[in-house]
């Protein structure tokens, strides 16, 4: 991530410092990585050729299975699940903490609340039949993990495993309007948590309220108390106006995409510097959740519309500018037109890397002009929805079926491809994690550490 520039940020530098520390330098600390884009820009080489036995360093069985991402900090690994091999403890919400060298189990927590929303259909651990409350990743700091689940249970883990505080999201502020699971991951920065819940203001399936709003929610890490919430109005229709993604830090602000808008956040207050948007014209389309986070660099914000519309590099104001309203460096649409429906691409190298899960393609972009550099087709049947991650020259990505595939991120072709899970896997949605030296890769069934 570029050098913080502006004269705006020094007002506020000292809460990103406050009295909690960043995880370890280069540590994959956030679903999105140490920039916050997918990639890494550490010095380590990354593994080429492995499987399930070859340079396998360490492997996890887990209780249960779940789209989430591991983080890590130092010599942790911290990852969430549900419970879903016993009937007996179908459900439970599990915070898990591993010794990152060897894999051996640390603590493992149920700490799910057992907060269910109004009218709830009866499960213990989802809404629908595509994703469950363990959907959301941990995020680490540096004495601990912050855990937040699809039924609103928001924890705060230190690393001893021990609960610092907790509360409900949806006892505290009503019932998420959703018609999916929520899944939104939280950001950390410094001695503050920050969730966005973008949802629509209409009950869905019999559940939510009439007039909900959508807020941008900024907690203390300490001890949990809201520092602020900040309404983030918009006049998207019915589903379009829920939104599954994550707050971006870039160049001291928060980048966040939803309700067919994308915008720029003041972390101190949540009052929002610009918007850009949109994809939705007229607001015609009622249907267009967005699950993609946006993806910053060299001061462009890359947002996806979805269902197969393009995506749209977005121009950040730079040195803090006034302005309201950006405008749109360029977009993707045409002949060759790239589109992702669900997984977060990747910023690497000064390129933007698209994964389509409708058009089963990754596609490189140059950042500066959008021209597809190179598109390569991808093998296999399932459906390719991991969030691509970069490093050491190579991009690494996952299909459903838990089939890996390492892709030379200059040339777009597939270096290596294995697969890690059982022969039936299906819904594996975890991105894979680089942390020095080493890949965390997690299917249905078990986490492995390839080196």
């Amino acid at each position: 991530m570029k050098a913080l520039i502006s004269s705006h940020l020094i007002s506020y530098s000292s809460f990103f410092i406050g009295c909690f520390c960043f995880a370890g330098a280069g540590d994959w600390s956030n679903w999105r990585g140490p920039n916050y884009n997918g990639s890494t820009s550490d010095s380590f080489s990354y593994p080429e050729k492995f499987s399930i036995h070859e340079g396998l360093k360490w492997s996890f069985d887990l209780p249960g299975s779940s789209a989430s991402t591991p983080v890590v900090n130092d010599d942790l690994v911290y990852l969430s699940t549900v419970s879903t091999k016993s009937e007996t403890e179908d459900g439970k919400l599990l915070a898990i903490c591993l010794e990152r060298k060897s894999g051996r189990l640390i603590w493992e927590k149920n700490v799910g609340s057992g907060y269910q929303p109004g009218n709830g259909d009866g499960l213990a651990h989802k809404l629908d039949s595509k994703s469950n409350y363990a959907s959301p990743s941990p995020v680490a700091y540096g004495s601990g993990a912050v855990f937040f689940f699809g039924n609103g249970d928001l924890i705060n883990l230190n690393s001893d495993g021990e609960i610092v505080w907790r509360k409900n999201m949806q006892k505290e502020f009503g019932d998420f309007c959703f018609q999916w699971t929520f899944a939104a991951t939280p950001t950390v920065l410094g001695s503050r948590i920050y969730l966005p819940v973008l949802q629509r203001d209409e009950p869905v399936h019999g559940r939510g309220r009439s007039n909900a709003k959508s807020f941008i929610h900024c907690f203390d890490l300490s001890d949990g108390s809201v520092l602020w919430s900040y309404e983030r109005k918009t006049t998207a229709k019915m589903e379009s106006r829920e939104s599954f993604t994550t707050l971006i830090p870039y160049q001291g602000d928060l980048l966040l995409a939803g309700g067919d808008f994308l915008s720029s956040h003041d972390p101190e207050n949540g009052h929002e510097n610009w918007r850009w948007g949109t994809w939705n014209q007229g607001h015609k389309q009622a249907w267009w959740r967005l699950v993609p986070s946006p993806v910053p660099g060299n001061f462009k914000a890359l947002v996806c519309a979805p269902k197969g519309a393009p995506v749209y590099a977005v121009k950040i104001p730079e040195n803090h500018a006034k302005v309201k309203v950006t405008s749109l460096a360029w977009d993707s649409s045409g002949e060759k037109q790239v589109t992702s429906d669900v997984p977060t691409p990747l910023y690497y190298r000064e390129r933007f890397y698209v994964l389509s899960d409708l058009k089963k393609n990754l596609s490189c972009l140059d950042e500066g002009t959008g021209e597809v550099v190179w598109s390569l087709p991808l093998p296999g049947k399932y459906k390719w929805r991991s969030s691509p991650t970069g490093g050491d020259g190579k991009i690494y990505l996952m299909n459903h079926n838990s089939m890996v595939l390492v892709v030379d991120a200059d040339k777009g072709v597939i270096i290596h491809q294995t697969k890690m899970g059982g022969t039936y896997d299906d819904l594996t949605r975890s991105s894979i994690v680089l942390n020095r030296g080493s890949l965390l890769i997690k299917t249905n069934e078990k986490l492995y550490c390839i080196h």
